[in-house]
């Protein structure tokens, strides 16, 4: 009988701490939420919301028949700032493998891999990626636990 009380009290406290993972991540995506349609309300931006939370705006579409895929290598240069405005980082030109994250030793971050396939060889785009979409819930860089980001991309090749 102890050994199933064990077994029972065990799964329970899984069960329990998953659950308080999953409202603790419903509920930073729901600020998030909030904060980026404020942002986007005071700023008049006429962005449009992918099912993944991510919000994008397509300033210039660039060449259709070149959008990258998860197997494509990009060639870009961006800036990304936080809602405030502040700008944390400028690249010039850089190349990325579009399907190697962040997390798995890669510099794109989730919000950069589902918005980049929206333009095509010579476009831009504003990308305002939620935190889950970005770093996260922990500090990274510079870049402070659950931080919106806002990307201006301009995509100057696909590889």
């Amino acid at each position: 009988m102890k050994k199933h009380f064990t077994l029972f009290f065990s799964l329970f406290v899984i069960g329990l701490a998953s659950c308080q993972k999953g409202d603790v991540t419903s509920q930073q995506a729901a600020i998030d939420d909030a904060k980026i349609q404020a942002y986007i309300k005071a700023n008049n931006i006429p962005a449009i919301k992918d099912p993944s939370g991510l919000y994008y705006q397509i300033v210039t579409p660039g060449d259709p028949t070149t959008k990258p895929t998860l197997l494509s290598t990009v060639q870009l240069t961006y800036t990304n700032n936080f809602l405030d405005g502040v700008n944390f980082d400028h690249v010039d030109v850089v190349s990325y493998k579009l399907g190697k994250l962040i997390n798995s030793g890669g510099f794109m971050t989730r919000g950069m891999q589902i918005g980049l396939p929206y333009i095509g060889t010579g476009g831009r785009i504003i990308l305002i990626v939620p935190s889950a979409l970005g770093y996260g819930n922990t500090t990274q860089y510079t870049v402070p636990a659950n931080s919106i980001l806002i990307y201006t991309i301009d995509l100057i090749g696909v590889y």
